[in-house]
């Protein structure tokens, strides 16, 4: 069996990753950072969501995709992802994480390079699969909680507000503001410890990109979710450009493992090469 990992696999491994909010009236009085840190604050009590993600990607190119993720009581996730733009990470492919097992599934491409099996599976767990996983940036991404990066804007020192704009039809109101991870690390101290953990993930995640700073874009809803961001940043590895908006949260988000019969372990692999 063949055991490198074909272009829609990494692409999605290089990718998973991704933002949302929830509250009431907001007040005309408001200044832009007292409406960034509600809307932020308000994502500590989202169980699920579902959100849309386009945009370019370092080492990925452009990407497109759309996930559902459940964040409570356990973490599960389902995101279609298409990559293009580079040919060592271009292609389509699926990523779902179930019971601290990721899987991607490349389909018909995936299949010509692991012997007919259509996904790969890695085991999060403390496994060597996890660490060899671990190594190429990918675990942690896809235990983390996407809505944790949309509330980075409340690091920014220079908060604006823009005006209003429409979303997918909702109207919101349009913030800015640039962030440092010097900042976002400052801004932390005085989070609860689950939001800090997982603000901490992210901002790792962005460290080992090379990033020094985020510009920002938030646009947030009447009822104070956030309701799509955007974050730009030049890094080591190529531009990062990617804009997030949330479809729906706090509603049923059930994943299945793929059938056995259909996934090639990489635990298994590298018991097979001498290395488990």
């Amino acid at each position: 069996m063949k055991t490198s990992i074909p272009a829609a696999g990494l692409g999605a491994l290089l990718l998973a990753a991704g933002a949302v909010g929830c509250g009431s009236e907001q007040s005309p009085e408001m200044t832009p950072a007292a409406a960034v840190a509600k809307a932020a604050k308000n994502t500590e009590d989202i169980t699920s969501l579902r959100y849309r993600m386009n945009g370019t990607v370092p080492e990925s190119g452009k990407v497109e995709a759309e996930a559902s993720m459940r964040l409570k009581p356990s973490i599960a996730m389902s995101m279609k992802v298409k990559a293009s733009g580079q040919a060592a990470t271009a292609g389509e492919s699926e990523i779902r994480l179930v019971d601290k097992a990721m899987y991607i599934g490349g389909g018909a491409e995936m299949a010509k390079e692991m012997d007919g099996k259509t996904w790969m599976k890695f085991d999060l767990s403390g496994s060597d699969a996890g660490k060899e996983l671990d190594q190429l940036g990918s675990a942690n991404q896809a235990e983390q909680n996407p809505a944790a990066e949309s509330t980075f804007l409340t690091g920014a020192k220079d908060v604006k507000k823009v005006g209003s704009e429409k979303v997918d039809g909702v109207e919101t109101t349009h913030y800015t503001g640039t962030v440092t991870l010097k900042d976002l690390r400052a801004s932390l101290k005085d989070e609860k410890a689950a939001t800090r953990e997982q603000r901490e993930k992210s901002i790792k995640q962005y460290e080992k990109l090379g990033v020094d700073k985020l510009a920002m874009d938030m646009w947030v809803d009447g009822e104070d979710h956030t309701k799509q961001f955007r974050m730009k940043s030049d890094t080591d590895k190529g531009p990062l450009d990617m804009t997030i908006t949330f479809l729906d949260y706090n509603k049923p988000v059930t994943v299945e493992a793929p059938p056995a019969k259909d996934v090639a372990d990489l635990a298994e692999m590298f018991k097979d090469l001498g290395q488990g």
